[in-house]
């Protein structure tokens, strides 16, 4: 029976056979993240075009009054 020896103490072309032996096959799944494709059906609470129903943007129509606010100060 071979005796134990640890892997920091193995030799480069060891550890190389051992990583080799404890490495998992993908089985063709590609590991890289992946999205999953929205549910036509499913509700989406995202705003699909912002302004688009004649609103002005919040920011630009703040700016005149922090303009105001400083000369009034």
């Amino acid at each position: 029976m071979p005796e134990f020896v640890p892997y920091e103490k193995m030799s480069k072309k060891q550890r190389r056979a051992v990583d080799k032996l404890r490495r998992r096959d993908w089985n063709g799944v590609c590991p890289v993240t992946r999205v999953a494709e929205p549910d036509k059906k499913h509700y989406s609470r995202k705003v699909k075009h912002k302004g688009s129903r004649g609103e002005e943007p919040l920011l630009p129509s703040l700016c005149p009054m922090l303009k105001l606010s400083v000369y009034l100060s």
